[in-house]
C-alpha cells in the first residue's frame, strides 16, 4: 500500500492539483423559460425579443436624453462603477500570488563593542557595518488554494458588473417614472383647470338665476362648493409635479434646483401604443442582470470552499536570499562580502485543523446560501414580470372603461346643461351631471398615470436597458 503512495506524493509535489467542488452553472427548470402565463393573455404584449433601449417606445425625446443623461452621471451608476473598478483591482491582487515575493534592504549601522565582551576592560572598538540584501519567496500552490482564490476574486468581480448593469436597469426605470408623473401630474392638473372652468360657468349662471329669484340660496351653495372641490385638487396635482421634476434632476446627477426645462414643460401623459415585446423566460434569465449578479455570486463563494479546503493540507514556501555585508563600503562588491541562504519551508497546522474544518464549514453554508439567493432570485424575476404583466392588462381595461365612461358623461352633462336652459331639467339634476363628468375626467386622467406607471414597472421587470449604456462620466473633485 505504501508503494503505491509514494508515486502519488511524488506527482502532487510536482504538478499540483486544485481541491475543491469545480463549479457548475445551476440550470433552470424548462418551466421556467417557457411563455409567460400572462403574456399570452392580453393584446397588448407581443412574444417577441425585448427592445434594449425601451424607453424610445414612449416616442419622447425629452425622455431618451433624459435617461441617456442619467445613464451617465447617476450617482447609483457611478457607486456601482467604483465598486467594479474595485473588485478588477482586487482580481489584480489576487493574480500576484502567482509571482514570486520579493524584497530589497539597505542599511548601514556604526557599532561600538568592547573587546573581549562587555564585561572586559579592554579599549572600546567603532566600526561601521554596510549590507544590501534582496530576498525572494514563492508558495508552490500544491492543492490550488491560489488558483481558487483567483478563480473566486475573478468571479467578484464579473458579479460586480453585473451589479452595475442592474444599478442602470433601476435608474433608467426610475427615470422614465420620474418623468411620466411629471406629467402627468401636469396632465391631471390641466384637467382640473378645464373642469374648473365649466363649473365656474355655472356657478355664474346660478348666481343670476339666484339674483333673479329662479333658484335657491342651496344651490347656488352647492354649485360653489362643487367648483371649489375641484380647485382644491390643483394646488397638490402642482407640488407633486414639482417633486417629480426634483426628483428626475438628481437622477440625472444635478441639484433638484436645475430641473429641466423640457420636461417642466410636458403637460401630456407618455404612453407606448404598440404592443410591448416581452420575449419569454429563457431569454429573461439571461437578460436580467440580478440573475447574472447571483449566479457569480454562487460561483465566487463555491470557489472559497476550493480556498478553505486548501488550508486543510501543508503549505510549501520556497525561501531564498543573498546579501552583501562588509565594514568598508568598497569591500560590498568582493566575493568575501557575498552570502546566501536557500531551501524550502513546509507548514501545516496538522494535528490541530479545527479552525480550518470550521472555516471549510462556514464556506459550504455560504455556497449553500448563495444557491438558495440565485433560486430566489429566478424566481422572483419570473415572479416580477408575471405581476407586471397582470397588472398592466387590468389597468389597459380600466382605462379603456374609464374613456368611455368618460365620453358618457361629458354627453349626459351637455345634454342636461340643455335641457336645464330649457326648463326640461332641474338646478340638480345639472349638479349631478356636472359632478359626474369631473369625477369621470379625473379618474381618466389618473389611469392614464398609471397606465404609463404599470408600462415602466414592465420594463423594468424584463430588465432591459443596460445592453448599450454610454461610458460612466467621470468625477470631478
Amino acid at each position: 500500500m505504501m508503494r503505491q503512495t509514494y508515486p502519488l506524493v511524488a506527482v502532487l509535489l510536482l504538478t499540483g492539483c486544485v481541491v475543491g467542488p469545480n463549479y457548475k452553472k445551476p440550470v433552470a427548470p424548462p418551466s421556467e423559460g417557457g411563455r409567460f402565463v400572462e403574456g399570452h393573455v392580453s393584446p397588448a404584449v407581443a412574444e417577441t425579443q425585448t427592445e434594449t433601449e425601451w424607453w424610445r417606445l414612449f416616442d419622447q425625446p425629452a425622455l431618451d436624453r433624459l435617461v441617456a443623461e442619467a445613464l451617465a452621471h447617476n450617482t447609483d451608476i457611478r457607486v456601482a462603477a467604483a465598486n467594479l473598478q474595485k473588485a478588477r483591482a482586487i482580481l489584480s491582487e489576487a493574480r500576484t500570488a502567482r509571482l514570486p515575493t520579493t524584497e530589497v534592504d539597505a542599511s548601514f549601522t556604526r557599532q561600538r563593542t568592547r573587546i573581549g565582551g562587555s564585561g572586559s576592560t579592554g579599549a572600546p572598538s567603532t566600526f561601521n557595518y554596510y549590507s544590501l540584501g534582496f530576498d525572494a519567496s514563492y508558495e508552490v500552490d500544491l492543492f490550488g488554494g491560489v488558483t481558487r482564490s483567483i478563480q473566486a476574486a475573478r468571479r467578484d468581480a464579473a458579479s460586480a458588473a453585473a451589479a452595475l448593469d442592474a444599478a442602470r436597469v433601476s435608474v433608467a426605470a426610475e427615470t422614465a417614472r420620474s418623468y411620466a408623473k411629471a406629467c402627468s401630474f401636469a396632465d391631471q392638473a390641466q384637467v382640473a383647470r378645464e373642469t374648473t372652468r365649466f363649473q365656474d360657468q355655472t356657478v355664474e349662471l346660478t348666481k343670476k338665476l339666484f339674483d333673479l329669484g329662479r333658484t335657491s340660496r342651496l344651490e347656488y351653495a352647492q354649485a360653489v362648493a362643487l367648483a371649489e372641490a375641484t380647485r382644491s385638487t390643483i394646488p397638490g396635482l402642482e407640488a407633486e409635479r414639482r417633486a417629480a421634476l426634483y426628483a428626475l434632476a438628481v437622477l440625472t446627477g444635478h441639484p433638484p434646483a436645475e430641473v429641466d426645462a423640457m420636461a417642466a414643460d410636458c403637460v401630456t401623459t407618455p404612453r407606448v401604443k404598440v404592443a410591448i415585446p416581452v420575449g419569454d423566460g429563457a431569454a429573461l434569465l439571461r437578460r436580467r442582470p440580478d440573475v447574472r449578479q447571483a449566479e457569480r455570486t454562487l460561483a465566487a463563494d463555491t470557489a472559497r470552499i476550493g480556498v478553505a479546503t486548501a488550508d486543510m493540507f501543508p503549505k510549501i514556501t520556497l525561501l531564498g536570499s543573498a546579501g552583501l555585508g562588509a565594514v568598508k563600503s568598497g569591500d560590498l562588491g568582493k566575493s568575501s562580502s557575498f552570502t546566501f541562504s536557500f531551501g524550502p519551508l513546509i507548514s501545516w497546522s496538522f494535528p490541530n485543523l479545527f479552525a480550518a474544518r470550521a472555516r471549510l464549514r462556514q464556506a459550504r453554508a455560504q455556497g449553500d446560501a448563495s444557491l438558495a439567493a440565485f433560486d430566489g432570485t429566478v424566481l422572483n424575476a419570473l415572479k416580477e414580470v408575471e405581476q407586471a404583466l397582470a397588472r398592466y392588462a387590468g389597468q389597459l381595461d380600466r382605462n379603456a372603461s374609464l374613456v368611455r365612461a368618460e365620453a358618457a358623461s361629458a354627453d349626459a352633462a351637455n345634454l342636461s346643461r340643455t335641457r336645464f336652459n330649457a326648463g326640461s331639467d332641474s338646478f340638480l339634476q345639472l349638479l349631478v351631471t356636472e359632478r359626474a363628468r369631473a369625477l369621470a375626467r379625473a379618474e381618466l386622467a389618473s389611469s392614464n398615470a398609471d397606465v404609463a406607471d404599470a408600462q415602466v414597472s414592465l420594463f423594468k421587470a424584463l430588465g432591459g436597458g443596460w445592453e448599450n449604456a454610454p461610458p460612466v462620466a467621470t468625477a470631478t473633485r
